[in-house]
């Protein structure tokens, strides 16, 4: 376990990291409005570059790091100024680590935006049957689908903003669509969670169980309960949902600590971003109490491998690109390997978190 000054090290080296990041071409991705999509560059408003913000809120919130809320607030300064792009799932991620800076500071710039983007959710967003979000994203409409994903960008925005403004009607959105989520994607037998739905046909496509899928719901079923203040019988319901993943999740650690991209599939590689993330909730869930011993033990271990690729420029390493909903196995095998923001700010939670017990341990 590093120290409290070692780990404040590697933060700093993962935020030049993500600064650093560059669409150099490899993708070519175009948005619905003819536009290119750039998911890997730090300054374009999508969701890699939304998680990667969250990252960076969080850590500002931990540290204190004055540099990382100017970073924050002339990224955001600087796009709102120029104009947001088209409201979908992915491009509402951005979102979430504003509603962070803005419930800190209540610094009156951020409000408008978030508050039009919220209502916009409400009435515009397009919805499967049953309620749920679908997962229309800026280079693809998805109808009639239900993705993890959507979980992560768009319900922790609305229930971080819907706390911070005194909206209980967002604040319940975000827990209804966690539990119709969890309704039509969680595997009751295990406690783990496929990819997708969809209602055209019935069924989880590949019944992928998508190691950054799974990490998704662990790290964001916990961090919703910390974002917002939900009723007990929500809180409960998703506290056992979470309890069940994560329970399943440690039996499938490899040795090195990490988790393949498919969780129970060993021949597919072991994946950095959701080791990170699935790191993260289960050193968290101890902390808070909910989760045992062992949980702090398996994160420990995630925390090792995770550290050990962060390369000399502060990039992750071995993190899979954006991932489409696949049809077979063999899909989320094939996905390429690509540093992202999404990478940068898992591992960059995960360090974050691990401060927490580094100070434990110093004082």
């Amino acid at each position: 376990m590093l120290s409290r000054t070692q780990l404040k090290q590697k933060i700093e080296l993962l935020v030049a990291g993500l600064k650093s990041l560059r669409d150099e071409g490899k993708f070519d991705e175009p948005n619905l409005d003819g536009t290119a999509g750039d998911y890997v560059s730090f300054n374009a408003w999508e969701w890699p570059q939304g998680v990667g913000l969250y990252g960076l809120a969080q850590m500002w919130l931990k540290t204190g790091d004055t540099a990382v809320k100017t970073l924050l607030e002339d990224w955001y300064s600087a796009h709102i100024e120029k104009g947001l792009p088209p409201q979908n799932v992915n491009t509402t991620a951005p979102m979430l680590a504003l509603s962070l800076l803005w419930r800190e500071t209540r610094d009156p710039r951020w409000e408008t935006p978030m508050k039009d983007w919220a209502d916009r959710i409400l009435t515009d967003m397009p919805r499967t049957r049953c309620g749920g979000f679908q997962h229309n994203v800026s280079d693809k409409i998805n109808d009639d689908e239900l993705w993890d994903d959507t979980l992560f960008m768009v319900a922790l925005f609305l229930a971080s903003y819907g706390e911070g403004a005194g909206r209980r009607d967002l604040v319940s959105e975000a827990a209804f669509q966690f539990m119709i989520h969890t309704h039509y994607l969680s595997e009751p037998e295990t406690g783990l969670w496929f990819h997708g739905w969809t209602f055209d046909g019935n069924h989880n496509f590949a019944r992928a169980r998508w190691a950054r899928g799974n990490s998704w719901i662990s790290a964001g079923v916990l961090d919703l309960i910390e974002l917002a203040e939900l009723d007990a019988g929500t809180k409960r319901y998703l506290t056992e949902v979470v309890k069940a993943q994560l329970e399943t999740l440690i039996g499938y650690q490899a040795a090195s600590g990490a988790w393949h991209t498919l969780v129970d599939d060993p021949t597919s590689y072991e994946e950095i971003s959701a080791t990170a993330a699935i790191g993260y909730a289960l050193l968290k869930g101890a902390r808070l109490g909910i989760g045992p011993q062992s949980w702090h033990e398996a994160g420990l271990k995630a925390l090792s491998v995770t550290l050990d690729n962060i390369g000399a420029d502060g990039i992750v390493d071995n993190v899979s690109y954006g991932t489409r909903m696949g049809h077979d196995l063999q899909f989320y095998k094939d996905i390429p390997i690509q540093p992202t923001g999404y990478g940068q700010s898992m591992a960059l939670l995960l360090l974050v978190e691990a401060l927490n017990i580094a100070q434990a341990e110093e004082e």
